[in-house]
């Protein structure tokens, strides 16, 4: 028997460590897979052909779509565009997998241009420091509001001082939220939208505090019974959806899609949990219906009411995504009025 050299054997060792290096072990054979790449045909709004996309991955997101269409045209950033399968269609989500909509290997989108876009944070921004801003304008009444010899005068009744300390309290307690504690689940908005929430809000908040602070305003009708338990339900309501909106900052999100269900903690507040879905906008509402009663405006219940149909829309929105993304979601809950709606 002939003697053993340790040269070959550490030749052998250092051939296996190559090939275990390269993904292989010794003995297995790599496995070819039939993969099948997608081509995406983009249009604009007249069907005239934007680009081409060939071999595109099957698991390729209309996020990175867009990101490929950017590199075509770069005046057109992804929070600019939305695409659809249809000329008059739904957007699709940018979280979507191409593979699973229903298109062929050969997809056909339409490019709509939403126009230039604004962060949520400076949305919410400019729609919170307009009111605050205006009412105190009215408040002090500064001169070419009123007759000129109300010019910076005071109401003589407590309920005008209250209502101005309400007020600016709600919108600074706001601008606290944006800053810290919200987490916005959308990327964007287009200007021209940003425009007409803006006059929404900055209008409404100079037309209720033109009549609060002016100087033929009468207090309501029941008194201080009247202001004092609005004022009761107002603080309350506050409380509560500052509550929420910290217990809504420890979920996390995926796009606009929740990663778990909101339950009921410690904490008084979040109890409503329970009973509905969104008691964020139950509170915002419950802290404008008290407002209305403190004051006994007009302007200030009609935009109670204008925001109530508008926070139920939304809140029966976020309803439905945790009923599609969570099986286990609690059917006693409601969108936005416990038992109800």
């Amino acid at each position: 028997m002939g003697s053993f050299d340790l040269r070959d054997l550490f030749t052998v060792g250092q051939f296996l460590k190559r090939r275990c290096a390269d993904g292989l072990k010794a003995g297995e054979t790599k496995q070819a897979k039939n993969y099948v790449f997608f081509e995406v045909e983009i249009l604009d709004s007249k069907k005239l052909q934007l680009c081409f996309l060939d071999k595109v991955e099957p698991n390729a997101t209309i996020g990175e779509i867009k990101c490929l269409l950017h590199k075509y045209y770069p005046k057109w950033y992804p929070a600019r565009q939305s695409l659809t399968l249809h000329p008059h269609g739904k957007s699709l989500r940018d979280d979507d997998v191409l593979e699973n909509l229903p298109v062929g290997t050969t997809a056909t989108m339409f490019f709509h241009d939403l126009g230039p876009q604004l962060g949520w944070t400076m949305v919410f921004l400019a729609q919170c420091v307009g009111p605050l801003f205006l009412y105190l304008l009215f408040y002090f009444r500064l001169p070419n509001i009123y007759l000129h010899e109300h010019n910076y005068t005071r109401s003589p009744y407590k309920v005008v001082k209250l209502a101005c300390v309400c007020h600016s309290f709600h919108y600074i307690k706001k601008l606290f939220e944006i800053i810290f504690i919200h987490r916005f689940s959308h990327g964007t908005m287009p200007l021209r939208t940003i425009m007409w929430n803006c006059l929404y809000y900055w209008g409404f908040a100079a037309w209720m505090a033109y009549y609060i602070n002016h100087p033929l305003y009468t207090p309501p009708a029941y008194g201080k019974l009247q202001i004092y338990s609005a004022l009761v339900m107002f603080v309350l309501c506050e409380a509560g959806n500052f509550s929420i909106n910290l217990a809504f900052n420890t979920l996390g999100c995926s796009g606009s899609r929740p990663k778990s269900i909101p339950y009921p903690t410690k904490n008084p507040f979040t109890w409503l949990f329970f009973l509905v879905s969104c008691p964020n906008y139950t509170y915002e509402t419950g802290a404008w219906l008290s407002f209305s009663i403190m004051t006994q405006c007009a302007p200030v219940a009609l935009f109670t009411f204008i925001s109530f149909i508008q926070m139920t829309i939304w809140a029966r929105e976020k309803q439905e995504i945790y009923t599609r993304e969570f099986i286990s979601y609690p059917e006693l809950r409601s969108a936005i009025v416990p038992l109800f709606l």
